[in-house]
């Protein structure tokens, strides 16, 4: 028997199932319910509303997308081989972003599963996917969603999901899913038809904003709620991560945030491993991920743009727009102590003061992700290139370096691990051709104001834009790509092996820093790098014992409290 249950408060719904109607009962709560005993797993249906057929809200499976009916699903049918899954913490752990549909030829969850011993080699621990909750068309980037509950089935389905995580589960790597609870998608957004799902107090830059604080929105809460709940329980998941988080707009006593918090602690007792709640952010606001037994939302981490941006900048010497305020050595030193750049400072990009500072002694180093490259950093570049396109090896290696021996909850970008050529573009297969147009057109727009000419700007709808953004696996056995490679293992192993490496604590972190090289000092552990083209002779301050992994191969030499460094490279020592 499936129950069949939809939120309506202000509509008449009925029931189309297999190609019949049936009249349902609407409960006090604004709820229409209907039992039926023959409606089993595989039986779609879809609610008459106003006369015509819509999906579910809570669909677990769109086959025939998100303007086919929907199609019931037995999550209980699955046969999970997990059970002695027991989970995995942030705190140590390094993170792997990756697209479903751009990570293989193939562009599914099978596909990707084929891949992952390729991450375990890699010393990965936890896989984060970017969005895979269903959309309208057949590829995307993922943040147009618009059946939260049901997964993309272009991608492999409901089984598919699972399928990727129980394999991922069986060679030890835990994964994280990216949602996004900000905005629906703009095409086939049928919720909002049934109840009041957004506000009608304003939108954010992707759309209308949901309603988390307005009449209604307990409802639109628990929607929320329960599909975070969902991830988690019924596929095995082992973390989230919550698309830009600062455009949720509650004002609410309780903020979404930290009711999703408590929810999902009380879910890890249950299941009795630990699930993580990762926030997107952009206002360096230490509250998110400040205890709740502290006055803060509970969260676990947050991505960290602040780090992003120094690295970047200082890396490659771009300094358009956000990048402005950044790329001195001096900010990157006050990121690797502080984690925030912006605290409490002036930000011209705004042209206000942002962000607040964090407490070095109690806010752990692990709350934030760090990143080189991520997708938004990448494919938000009019060419889609990745920073590997635009540096030297040296200074790859010596970002690849800092990053990976930061204090931080690092995380790295598919492709990353081997500095693959392949770009990472905007892409979208929109069917409507009004909103294909829209789309390319606003794209061209924004990238026209910096200077970029209309034919540089790939096209989002051109499936080339897509095919171009699939990763060549083959590059890895090529010699420049192979070395990197082999870089990314060493530096991950490393961090492994020292606790120095791992160890959260930001007040613990020394940094300094001279013309063009800085060092980062972690116990018994430096950091040293050289960003000039030429060597240099870097002060350590203190004798080191050895030499536990160079970028360079040849020119490193320790001279007692000294070492030379050869032009654009990096060396990690120990003190003993």
């Amino acid at each position: 028997m499936t129950s069949f249950e939809v939120w309506a408060p202000e509509k008449t719904v009925r029931l189309s199932l297999q190609g019949e109607e049936h009249e349902m009962e609407r409960g006090a709560d604004g709820w229409w319910r209907l039992d039926v005993p023959s409606a089993g797993p595989g039986a779609d249906y879809a609610y008459v509303l106003d006369g015509e057929q819509r999906p579910d809200p809570r669909s677990p499976w769109q086959p025939q997308g998100v303007h086919g009916p929907s199609r019931v699903y037995d999550h209980a049918a699955f046969p999970w081989s997990d059970q002695s899954w027991t989970g995995r913490q942030l705190p140590g752990s390094v993170l792997y972003e990756m697209h479903v549909g751009t990570f293989t030829a193939e562009g599914t969850f099978d596909a990707a599963v084929d891949r992952l011993d390729h991450l375990v080699e890699l010393g990965v621990d936890l896989v984060e996917l970017l969005p895979v909750n269903s959309f309208n068309g057949e590829y995307n980037w993922g943040y147009d969603g618009v059946a939260w509950f049901a997964p993309h089935e272009a991608y492999g389905g409901p089984d598919g999901l699972k399928r990727f995580v129980d394999a991922a589960h069986g060679k030890g790597l835990g994964v994280v899913l990216d949602v996004v609870y900000n905005h629906f998608g703009p095409s086939g957004a049928y919720a909002p038809m049934f109840a009041p799902y957004l506000s009608a107090a304003g939108a954010n830059p992707w759309g209308s904003s949901v309603n988390l604080d307005g009449p209604g929105s307990e409802q639109v809460r628990r929607y929320i709620i329960d599909n975070v709940l969902m991830w988690l329980r019924d596929y095995h998941v082992d973390g989230l991560r919550l698309d830009a988080v600062h455009a949720l707009a509650d004002h609410s006593a309780v903020h979404l945030l930290e009711q999703m918090a408590v929810e999902v602690e009380s879910l890890s007792a249950h299941v009795n491993r630990p699930l993580s709640l990762i926030a997107e952010s952009d206002l360096n606001d230490p509250r998110l991920i400040t205890p709740r037994e502290a006055g803060g939302y509970g969260l676990d981490a947050q991505w960290d743009d602040d780090i992003h941006h120094a690295l970047h900048a200082t890396l490659t010497g771009e300094r358009q727009g956000y990048y402005g305020d950044f790329g001195s050595l001096e900010c990157l030193e006050t990121v690797l102590t502080s984690a925030y750049f912006h605290a409490n400072t002036w930000s011209s990009f705004r042209g206000r003061r942002h962000g607040r500072p964090i407490d070095r002694t109690r806010t752990p180093g692990h709350r934030f992700v760090a990143f080189l490259q991520d997708h938004d950093q990448i494919g938000n570049r009019a060419t889609g290139d990745r920073i590997s396109a635009t540096l030297s090896p040296g200074l790859l290696k010596v970002g690849a370096t800092l990053l990976l021996t930061s204090p931080f909850t690092p995380m790295l970008f598919m492709g990353e691990e081997w500095a693959a050529s392949s770009p990472w573009q905007f892409f979208t297969s929109h069917p409507e051709p009004e909103l294909a147009a829209a789309v390319q057109n606003g794209r061209r727009r924004e990238f026209a104001e910096h200077g970029w000419a209309e034919a540089e700007v790939p096209d989002p709808q051109d499936p080339e834009t897509f095919l171009r953004s699939k990763l060549d696996w083959d590059e890895r056995s090529k010699p420049e790509h192979a070395e990197i490679l082999d870089l990314y293992k060493r530096l991950i192993a490393l961090r492994r092996s020292r606790p120095e490496l791992t160890d959260p604590w930001l007040d613990k972190v020394e940094v300094w820093q001279g013309d063009q090289h800085l060092v980062m000092r972690r116990g018994q552990i430096a950091v040293a790098v050289n960003l000039a083209g030429v060597a240099q002779t870097v002060s350590l301050r203190d004798v080191p014992s050895k030499v536990l992994l160079a970028t360079s191969a040849e020119g490193v030499v320790l001279q007692r409290d000294r070492v030379e460094l050869p032009g654009e490279s990096a060396v990690i020592v120990a003190y003993r």
